[in-house]
Order: C-alpha cells, then structure tokens, then sequence
C-alpha cells in the first residue's frame, strides 16, 4: 500500500523531519495559531465513500455530502448531510483559508467521527495509516501544518502502541479523542491504558464531541440544535463525569484541551461544585472541588461571544485559552461548496472579534503565546 511505504520512508527520515517538526513553530512571529481546525485527509474520505450507512460520504447532483451524526439520515431536515468542497481534504486550500485569515500555523486534527466505527485490526491499521499521511501532509506545508493523531480507541493495546509510535513523528503534536472513548466516556476503564500511555508520552489530548446529548430534543431544526446544544452537553457530561469518578486524580498530570470554550461547563462548573460538596456519596472522593480540576485544563476560544469569553477568562485564567476556528466547518452561508476558499469566513471573523475587546497583552497569550506553550517545539 502507498501509504505504507511512506510511512516506512518517513521513518527513514526520522531525525531529520524531527528537527524540521521542531522548527514548525516561529516563536518570532505574529499569526495565529489555530489548535481547532480540522481535516477529512484523503484515505479517510476513501473509507467514507465506501461505507453504506453512518458515517459516510454519499453523492447528491455531483456534490460530496458528509452524513455523520448519529440518525442524520433518518430525518427530513438532515436527511442528505452537509456538502464539502476541496476544503475538508486539500492542504492547498487550508493554506489559502489560513493566509486570508492571518493565520500562521494550525494544528489540524481529523475532523469527527474518528475511528469510532472500527475495530480490531482494521482500526490499527487505518490509524496508522492515517497518521502517517497527516505526519507527511504537515512535512510537506513548510511548517504552516502540524497535527494531532488520531487512536484505534475500540482496539485498546493497539491505541497504547500507537501513542507510542507517533512521539515519533516529528509534527505530529498531541491526539484527538472524542468524548465516549471506545463507546463508554474517558472515565471507564477499557480507555485506562491508553490515557495513561498519552500521559506518560506528554501528549496533549483535543477532546471533541460528535454524538451529542438530548438529541431526542432536536429534530427539525437540521443541524443547528445538535450542534448548538448537542455537542457541548455531550463534552460537558464527559468531563463532568472525568472528574466526579476520581478519574483525573488517577491522571493527574494529562493535559486536555477542551473544545469549544469549554461547552457548558463554565457556566454550570459552581452548580458542580456545590452538588458535590453536598452529596455524601462523593463529596469525600475527590482530592479537589471540581472547579479546580477546571483550571487544570486548557481551552479553545470558539465561543462567539465575548461575554462568554471573558467569564471564560475570569474563570480560568488567561494563560490556557487558545485560538481556534472550527474549520471547515461554518463556512460562508449561501456560497457553493467549491468557492468558499475564496471567501473570507463569517464564522472565523466572529472568533476574532469576541477576541478584540479583550487587551493586547490577553490577546496576544491566546492568539498564540498559549499554543506555543502547549504545542510548541519538544521533538
């Protein structure tokens, strides 16, 4: 397979691209760094066009669609996914949305849903496969790219050997894991060892929703209430758990950059800590109240309010925030899937002005200082 034999010439290279990866970020420079972008790099869209059901890439009137959550096809609204052009898949076109958005370097993961749809062997095989066109996409971008791998999660010591065989990847920075791990959160134990492997190696961990909570709530609105609400319940409820069964005392030193701003957990973070505190059954289980595990983390600033923004700031502090898009995904409404690379993006617009109002020294630590910090280079 081609991609096999790339990955053994990569491996070649090792200490070469490894001093490459680490010149990856100009500690001199101005731009943006973007840690929540995304991409569906071209073997993944091969696995999606061949499956027949969820998650999966069909073809409506000559236009790519993605069908990926969870009974999208099942209802009127969402029934035919969302079309994607040259954006989800094409490093030319990152670059060029990067360059009209002062962006200078993203830390591009796998768009959702992962791996989660495979097993055994067949999810070994793909993440590897996976990680080393990501690792050879970042080399080939000059820089601009650096990626977070993604995990066989529902293959357990295939999850910890790969953990361990991407630290050696030169651009490869931390991994993307959704919130339901190998289908029962990141708090359970089929997920321990790999989390302690991620641990042990100092990779940071995205963690990204994809199916969401409350979807019962949500039909008819097509994708917008599962998106809205679905997805940061969904992250909420995974963290919220991580910390309230004791799993993070477990791993005290993983770090985690939540997406999102944090979902919901800023504004129901002191609701958590006084249930806790009066609850008998666990209000002596945990070694700190919930809002100081909170402050442990590190966050995206995709909140598109500057209200929210600054709670955000207030709460956690300014020094694990980070700039971040979400793209591909918002892209201008109404233009056609095969011109919005030449668009500018309302959505990464917004990003920036809930930023604009917040002081230049505050604005300089999550636009890029705090991603230098967390990702900067250590190969």
């Amino acid at each position: 397979m081609r991609l096999r034999r790339l990955s053994q010439a990569l491996l070649r290279r090792t200490s070469t691209s490894r001093s490459a990866g680490a010149r990856a970020f100009s500690t001199g420079g101005s731009g943006a760094i973007d840690v929540h972008t995304h991409m569906y790099l071209p073997s993944y869209m091969e696995v999606l066009k061949k499956r027949t059901e969820i998650p999966r890439v069909v073809t409506v009137e000559g236009q790519d669609r993605l069908v990926i959550l969870p009974g999208e096809d099942d209802e009127v609204t969402t029934a035919t996914g969302r079309p994607i052009g040259r954006e989800y898949w094409d490093v030319k076109a990152k670059l060029e949305y990067m360059d009209m958005h002062n962006i200078e370097t993203s830390i591009v993961s796998l768009a959702n849903p992962w791996l989660d749809f495979l097993t055994g062997d067949a999810a070994a095989s793909v993440a590897q496969e996976l990680n080393d066109e990501l690792q050879s996409m970042c080399e080939q971008s000059g820089g601009r790219l650096l990626g977070m791998a993604t995990l066989p999660v529902r293959n357990p010591e295939a999850a910890v050997r790969e953990v361990e065989r991407i630290k050696k990847l030169s651009f490869i920075r931390g991994v993307i894991l959704g919130t339901p791990g190998a289908g029962d959160g990141l708090d359970h134990d089929n997920v321990r060892d790999m989390l302690v492997a991620i641990e042990d190696q100092g990779l940071p961990i995205f963690l990204h929703p994809h199916y969401g909570v409350g979807n019962e709530h949500f039909h008819d609105t097509g994708h917008a209430l599962f998106l809205a609400l679905g997805f940061p319940m969904e992250t909420t409820v995974c963290v919220s758990r991580m910390i309230t069964t004791g799993a993070m005392d477990k791993l005290p030193n993983l770090k985690i950059l939540v997406a999102h701003a944090g979902a919901a957990l800023p504004s129901l973070i002191g609701r958590l800590d006084s249930c806790v505190e009066h609850d008998i059954a666990i209000a002596d289980r945990l070694l700190m109240k919930p809002t100081d595990y909170l402050k442990k983390m590190h966050f995206d600033a995709i909140s598109y309010s500057t209200p929210a923004m600054q709670h955000l700031i207030e709460l956690v502090g300014e020094d694990c925030i980070m700039f971040g898009t979400d793209n591909p995904f918002f892209p201008p409404a109404g233009v056609p899937a095969d011109e919005v690379c030449s668009h500018e993006w309302p959505s990464t617009k917004k990003v920036w002005t809930t930023l604009g109002d917040l002081g230049g020294e505050t604005q300089k630590k999550i636009v890029r200082d705090n991603a230098l910090r967390l990702f900067g280079p250590n190969k």
